[in-house]
């Protein structure tokens, strides 16, 4: 489709959007998941226990720490053998070597190492700190966790789940707590998307006073994203929420979207 019809669809669903009323429910989910477990099932029980139902043209966010165990994404930090200079960047910071060590094994390049920040650009080509290895909120220091190897598969093979099982169509969004440049704290971000577009191209529209926009893409699925984390909150217990009332571009068979959409490539990015 020419950008200029994808811009105007893409348009006109915004402006649905913005009439209407966007609603976050949280799912609450009790125990650990464990890896091998069936997270689709486990969000379904969690959502009768809660009385909620999805409903088509929802969005289901999923942190992506639920996903990792699911997918058997734990390490156990006794079984990591730090090398000489993963403990002595350690040592210097007061950091665990062994999650040190881990974070330069899943990354593909080290972007910055200063004062005991490690940022680094994973596999997957995120740029963040530590390659997205968290301890926090995994079992109280013994194991890590990793970012799902595929995260755009994972986000589909839990909506193909939940569509068999329930035969609506919903888009999934998985995500991660990134830091950004320029600005302090952290904030949620799409690392994995199926079942909508994660932009919305607006370029060749024009504004309310009749300027033609050139160069507004807008990241809804990182947006989505950040309005979920509002619910999913780091000591919520609370690894998932259903997003209503947002009217996305669906995906097709031509352009089936993905996070990988969000990553900007090197050749347009000035600060590499």
């Amino acid at each position: 489709m020419p950008r200029s019809r994808v811009g105007a669809s893409n348009a006109r669903l915004a402006s649905k959007r913005a009439a209407g009323e966007v609603r976050i429910l949280p799912v609450a989910v009790s125990g650990e998941i464990r890896a091998g477990e069936s997270l689709g099932a486990r969000l379904l029980t969690a959502m009768r226990s809660s009385r909620l139902r999805l409903q088509d043209g929802d969005i289901l966010v999923v942190k992506h720490k639920v996903v990792s165990k699911a997918e058997g994404g734990l390490v156990a930090l006794d079984k990591i053998r730090p090398s000489a200079a993963s403990r002595s960047w350690a040592r210097r910071h007061g950091l665990d070597a062994r999650v040190s060590e881990l974070a330069l094994r899943e990354s593909r390049r080290i972007v910055r190492r200063r004062r005991g920040v490690l940022i680094t650009e994973t596999r997957h080509g995120f740029v963040c700190a530590n390659s997205g290895v968290d301890v926090s909120n995994v079992d109280g220091g013994q194991h890590a966790v990793l970012l799902p190897v595929n995260p755009d598969r994972s986000a589909a093979k839990l909506r193909q789940e939940l569509k068999k099982q329930l035969g609506i169509e919903i888009a999934v969004i998985v995500t991660d707590s990134f830091g950004r440049p320029w600005r302090e704290g952290l904030t949620e971000v799409a690392i994995g998307v199926s079942g909508m577009r994660p932009l919305v191209d607006y370029r060749g529209q024009r504004d309310g006073h009749g300027y033609s926009l050139h160069a507004t893409v807008e990241a809804v699925a990182d947006e989505l994203a950040c309005a979920a984390g509002l619910v999913c909150g780091k000591l919520a217990s609370t690894p998932a929420c259903i997003i209503r009332g947002y009217s996305y571009c669906r995906e097709n068979r031509r352009r089936s979207g993905g996070a990988r959409e969000l990553i900007r490539p090197a050749k347009n990015d000035l600060f590499r």
